[in-house]
């Protein structure tokens, strides 16, 4: 928790009202993004992004697995984050171990959609090699270097850049076998198909502090707002996810409108980040 003066908290509080906040910025206005590309080589695909003064990396790890028997037609995903004490010595602990577990299922609903799969960022049926045999298995990492603010929208947006990053092998599956064996499988060493992020939703966070709402919010503006609604959003403008943090009620006229401010908003940071992530592609292309 960052400990703010009452002082400060006036001139924080102050300045939003007018809509110029402390580092200059506007209400709805994001601090500078940076993004890096093949961060990890081991991985099959990774990414860093900071954001003004939070940093996080983001990796994808594709394994061979079986699909459950509720779903025999598609892949499997699991989204895990570790928060580290370094980054921030609240993290530390059991303060660590709750936001991390609060993050990954926020960026699981973001990315798989509701239990029907509506609205899901990933294509899980792209994961299938054989119905009800092999799959593959995407374990997603997300690991929080620096943190200052806006930790959610940060991790998304490295997501989304680890998976455009990502190439997946080709795999050829031998000829039928009996239902109790397991299939036997060609990973190619060559051959690689890149993963399709059309559909993988940005996430945008509205913070409220005192009478109005703001994107992009650092640590010290996050230790005075009232409540937090983060909203993702694809590229197309629908609605993937919505998950909302901090006491204080909004009435639905409010989150209405706030929807309304997040798609517009995500439509400037979906153009700005993939231009950014076509741009470290290419970086890494350069080097290699």
């Amino acid at each position: 928790m960052v400990g703010v003066s009452f002082g400060e908290q006036q001139f924080i509080k102050g300045g939003i009202a007018q809509d110029l906040r402390t580092d200059g910025r506007k209400r709805l206005s994001y601090r500078d993004i940076y993004v890096e590309t093949g961060v990890i080589p081991q991985a099959n695909g990774s990414a860093r992004v900071r954001i003004g003064g939070t940093d996080v990396i983001a990796s994808v790890k594709a394994e061979i697995g079986r699909p459950s028997s509720l779903q025999p037609d598609k892949g499997k995903v699991a989204v895990f984050i570790d928060c580290s004490p370094t980054a921030e010595p609240t993290f530390g602990g059991r303060g660590g171990e709750e936001l991390s577990s609060e993050l990954a299922l926020a960026l699981q609903v973001c990315l798989l959609g509701g239990k029907s799969g509506a609205g899901a960022g990933i294509n899980l049926s792209s994961l299938l090699i054989k119905e009800g045999r092999v799959c593959w298995d995407l374990y997603i990492d997300g690991l929080v270097i620096s943190s200052d603010g806006n930790l959610l929208d940060a991790l998304s947006a490295a997501i989304k850049a680890a998976l455009t990053n990502t190439a997946i092998p080709k795999v050829q599956v031998s000829a039928e076998v009996a239902d109790d064996e397991q299939p036997e499988i060609d990973i190619s060493d060559e051959e690689y198909q890149q993963f399709d992020t059309s559909s993988v939703p940005v996430i945008v966070t509205l913070t409220k502090v005192g009478n109005h709402y703001i994107v992009d919010a650092t640590a010290e503006e996050e230790s005075q707002m009232s409540s937090a609604v983060s909203i993702s959003v694809n590229r197309a403008g629908h609605i993937c996810g919505l998950t909302k943090r901090g006491g204080s009620g909004l009435d639905p006229s409010v989150i209405l409108d706030m929807i309304s401010v997040a798609k517009h908003v995500s439509e400037t940071l979906m153009n700005n980040l993939d231009s950014k992530i076509s741009a470290a592609e290419a970086c890494e292309d350069d080097e290699s």
